[in-house]
């Protein structure tokens, strides 16, 4: 039995190859991140197409995540060696590029400005050095003073977690990343910073505008998201716990219990979850992760996360095929051995337009745990039924079968779920005994098994579930 849980790895200068792309899959990987961060259009197009020539020789469908930049803020150049900061200094951030080198950062979005206040917090390179807001001039020069120093490096973060920047969570880098993102038919769209409902809502009006299909993973790393944690998550397709900034935005002891609830509150309403930021970071440079790195992916697979990401580990760490090796071990031990994190059972709504085909899959779920069924095989055109399935967490394996060639890879960052390409549609009883006979052939069951189908009859018409059938395979 393959794991559930997926596993999400950011490509870049350490996984540019074919080869350790191949082996990454091999190892357990799901879904490439292509980090619009860094590099440049060229290389994301590049690294997106070297994705699928593996995935077609290995005949795999592996999910392309392009994660937008968005209003990140970071400082410009510093000195070289760095710039060390002394505690009650003064130091300025400012828009002007004229400033004096060894008593200032340089700082980029216009609006800051004449959003800080006096009093508030600044938080530089992830929280390592704490400034305080003493004046602003409301143009272009903001006055602080150092109470946590340290050593200030070019191109840092920069947090203001007090302070409300009105400015869009989506940049103009971020429209013009979208459209390359979307002319490469990505599947997974990750929304940076976002703060609304709204904001998401936004979203998919400009990837409809471009026709584009690919489906949102809302990244939550905002105070003001968490505010608006359930609205959010009712419009994105997916949520992200994006835990670095997310711990610099807010209180970092509030953070383990918020992805917790965030976990929670995705899965009542079928929506993939994925945890991120710092999960093996000592494998950047080490072949083996610490004992925290551990218990956090394995704490992560018992919360019931849909995928578990690595970042740096992945992209420029020395060991990326053994960082995805050890963390499909964690995976698995967990699975095999933690059963509270199967069987999770989400009620159909009344008076909903997807009442039946929730039904349906409730019971689904429901008879596949009192039967002990071997698998849960849905027909879906929209994927529907694979969200709301998996969502359950089944002890059963869920293999998704479609004609959509596109839903087969945005699937493969669902808990899981197995897909297959299949286009037949002579008859409902003809295509479950096809599906049956393809999965025996394959090694996924065997004579004896019992295994629940579900479908929508009529076939042909690609409608909603309407249907399943417990039999065993001869």
């Amino acid at each position: 039995m393959s794991k559930r849980t997926k596993i999400v790895a950011t490509i870049g200068p350490s996984t540019s190859s074919e080869e350790v792309l191949k082996a990454m899959i091999k190892e357990g990987v799901n879904v490439f991140r292509v980090n619009f961060s860094h590099g440049i259009h060229q290389d994301h197009i590049n690294a997106i197409k070297k994705i699928r020539t593996v995935d077609e020789q290995l005949g795999t469908h592996s999910a392309i995540l392009a994660d937008l930049q968005g209003p990140k803020i970071r400082i410009g150049n510093m000195p070289e060696k760095g710039l060390l900061l002394k505690n009650n200094q003064e130091f300025i951030l400012t828009t002007l590029k004229k400033r004096d080198l060894k008593k200032s950062a340089q700082i980029f979005i216009d609006r800051i400005p004449k959003d800080v206040k006096k009093g508030e917090k600044v938080l530089l390179d992830d929280g390592k050095i704490h400034l305080e807001i003493v004046e602003t001039n409301l143009i272009d020069t903001v006055k602080t003073k150092v109470i946590a120093g340290g050593l200030l490096f070019s191109k840092k973060g920069l947090n203001l977690p007090d302070t409300n920047i009105s400015i869009s969570s989506l940049t103009i880098k971020d429209k013009a990343d979208l459209v390359v993102a979307l002319e490469q038919k990505v599947d997974w769209i990750g929304f940076s910073f976002v703060r609304s409902a709204r904001e998401v809502i936004e979203l998919r009006h400009l990837i409809n505008s471009h026709k584009g299909n690919a489906k949102i993973i809302a990244k939550i790393e905002k105070p003001e998201a968490v505010n608006d944690l359930r609205g959010i998550l009712v419009e994105t397709d997916a949520v992200m716990v994006a835990r670095g900034d997310l711990g610099v935005e807010i209180p970092l002891e509030t953070v383990p219990l918020i992805q917790k609830q965030i976990v929670s509150m995705a899965q009542d309403l079928a929506k993939p979850v994925i945890i991120a930021t710092q999960m093996m970071e000592s494998m950047m440079n080490n072949i083996t992760p610490n004992r925290a790195e551990v218990n956090d992916v394995a704490n992560a697979v018992m919360d019931g996360a849909d995928a578990v990401m690595l970042s740096g580990e992945t992209s420029v760490g020395k060991h990326p095929i053994e960082v995805i090796k050890i963390m499909s071990r964690i995976i698995n031990e967990v699975e095999n051995n933690f059963d509270k994190i199967y069987v999770k059972e989400t009620l159909p709504k009344k008076n909903n337009e997807r009442f039946i085909t929730d039904s349906i899959c409730f019971n689904v779920c429901r008879l596949a745990q009192r039967v002990e069924a071997k698998a849960i095989i849905t027909m879906t055109h929209s994927g529907y039924t694979a969200y709301k399935i998996s969502s359950q967490r089944p002890k059963s394996e869920i293999f998704v079968f479609s004609s959509n060639k596109k839903l087969l890879s945005t699937l493969s960052l669902v808990w899981g779920v197995s897909t297959f390409y299949y286009n037949k549609t002579i008859s409902t009883d003809h295509t479950i005994a096809d599906i049956t006979h393809l999965l025996k052939t394959e090694g996924y069951a065997e004579s004896g098994d019992l295994i629940i189908n579900t479908a929508s009859i009529p076939l042909l018409e690609n409608g909603k579930t309407n249907m399943l059938k417990l039999s065993y395979i001869d």
